[in-house]
């Protein structure tokens, strides 16, 4: 019998062997399992446990009780209210799509003319997104007549940073072949970018505006706070004199806007997006004139029911010098206690995502057309999904609040149930996505249905899965900035105290805080995508 040498043998045995991982995903897995325990942890930090939501029950019923029958303003006040809200969000997101496409193409690694003008488009998408919008209302509240205006340029620049970073990346995925011969057959930059690149990802774009528009819509609540009109201004004026039966009834307006424009954003997406290549070119014509007429008389509509004040645009000057950002200053408050507040801002943010995370791992999965064991289970979490991203988490924390008390419990709780409706549905599409030979083959040779789910389905989503985690928690951020301002506790509680006195300066030194801590999750966000790719 022919022997093998000892040195072939121990070759071919390493050239069995599975290749070590490279440092830089071990290195992010360590980070990612850091940050799971963290957010474990943030839940004793900041006194939030499931005790405190159990004992609260009785004080729910009794809530409930005061508050049916509930009690729906007048007709003349509730329908401008409705139209108000409708107009705002969407001249808003329409106003952050426009400005999102210059901005996107400096930010893209292969359209930005140099590496200054991509790092400034970068800079501006992360700034944008850091804001947030009912900072940028409290300011343009000053500037302009109290109304829609103000709503409006603080709902589209704070917009600016998610469509803009979205829209990036699409670009920067695209098939240069289309492009390059443009450039070849001497075409102009303008031209690359409106018949080679625009084409590619007008697609990606449509689908985020639309979402963010659905976004806009529930987060146009806060804006009340400030006295932009709308729902959100009728809402806080009766919780303002404790009046929780107009509060809650249009509360659930608002839920039935969210979920209604859930819808139409989803069918206007399928209708758009689907099945382009299955249809005639005539259809396809067809179609998208249609859709451009749509979409007109939705702008012109929004401009008309928004009643927009045009005219404080001429005079909005006047007020400049009421604002004063410079120098900016924590005073009254140490440093030391604006670091404990952001801390416990990133926490509440962190523990939130934790709980999203687990519930959307289960719910996604089941909403997933290649795990759930049948159609209408399917269906039916589909269904909770939107249900899910219908309750706007102001609401839902206010309710929290006043069952619960003040702190962070009802931050971390309102922050979770949303991200379940936000976090779910991207895993339920990322899941949708995996390639199915795999889960196929597995299933030929008799393996069960967790063991196809845990071996070919998870495994590829896992960067997908991380990515849309971090997203979450870049949003969790700036929302549990937003619950601070209405009592859960962090540096949204500064933030109120500084902006109810006019102390801009102040206000400035929190936002920056703010932004330092959105560039630092977007970096670790940025370089976990890349190592786990």
């Amino acid at each position: 019998m022919a022997t093998v040498p000892l040195a072939d043998a121990r070759a071919s045995s390493a050239a069995l062997r599975r290749p070590r991982p490279p440092a830089s995903r071990i290195a992010a897995v360590v980070v990612l399992l850091a940050l799971l325990a963290l957010g474990i942890a943030a839940f004793p930090v900041l006194g939030v446990s499931f005790d405190t939501v159990v004992r609260s029950i009785p004080k729910a019923e009794a809530f409930f009780g005061r508050i049916v029958p509930l009690r729906l303003p007048a007709p003349e006040v509730l329908w401008p209210a409705i139209g108000q809200t409708l107009g705002m969000v969407v001249l808003g997101t329409l106003l952050a799509a426009i400005i999102s496409v210059p901005v996107a193409y400096l930010a893209a690694a292969n359209t930005s003319p140099n590496r200054a003008a991509q790092w400034a488009g970068r800079f501006i998408t992360v700034m944008t997104r850091s804001i947030p919008d009912v900072v940028l209302a409290m300011v343009f509240a000053v500037l302009f007549t109290l109304g829609t205006l103000p709503g409006i340029l603080a709902i589209g620049i704070h917009s600016i940073g998610m469509i803009s970073k979205l829209f990036a990346d699409a670009i920067e995925q695209i098939d240069e072949g289309p492009r390059l011969a443009i450039r070849a057959a001497g075409g102009s930059k303008s031209q690359e970018f409106f018949s080679g690149i625009l084409p590619q990802v007008a697609p990606s774009w449509v689908a985020t505006v639309l979402h963010r528009n659905d976004i806009n819509l529930r987060g146009s609540i806060i804006l009340g706070y400030v006295g932009v009109a709308g729902l959100g201004y009728e809402m806080w004026k009766a919780l303002a004199t404790l009046d929780y039966r107009t509060a809650m009834a249009l509360a659930l307006v608002m839920f039935a806007l969210c979920v209604v424009m859930e819808v139409v954003s989803s069918t206007v997406r399928r209708g758009m997006l689907g099945g382009g290549a299955t249809r005639s070119l005539t259809a396809r014509r067809v179609r998208n004139t249609i859709t451009w007429v749509l979409t007109a008389v939705v702008i012109v509509g929004a401009l008309v029911i928004a009643q927009v004040h045009w005219g404080d645009f001429l005079t909005f000057w006047r007020n400049v010098p009421l604002i004063k950002f410079w120098p900016p200053t924590f005073e009254p408050y140490s440093v030391e206690q604006i670091a404990v507040a952001m801390r416990d801002t990133v926490l509440i943010a962190l523990a939130a995502t934790v709980v999203s995370l687990l519930f959307s791992l289960v719910v996604g999965s089941l909403a997933a057309r290649n795990v759930a064991p049948n159609a209408p289970t399917r269906g039916v979490f589909r269904v909770l999904l939107v249900a899910v991203r219908g309750v706007p988490e102001l609401v839902l924390a206010i309710v929290l609040i006043i069952i619960t008390g003040l702190g962070p419990t009802a931050a971390v709780f309102a922050l979770a149930f949303g991200g379940v409706g936000l976090l779910g549905k991207l895993f339920a599409d990322s899941i949708e996505e995996v390639p199915a030979g795999p889960q196929r083959a597995l299933t030929a040779v008799g393996a069960r249905r967790l063991q196809v789910y845990a071996s070919a389905t998870v495994p590829p989503s896992v960067p997908a899965f991380v990515g849309h985690s971090f997203y979450l928690f870049d949003s969790n951020i700036r929302a549990a900035t937003v619950l601070g301002v209405v009592g859960s506790g962090g540096i949204g509680f500064y933030l109120n105290n500084a902006a109810r006195v006019s102390a801009w300066n102040e206000v400035f030194a929190f936002v920056l805080v703010i932004m330092a801590t959105v560039f630092i999750v977007e970096g670790i966000a940025v370089w976990m995508r890349k190592a786990l790719r």
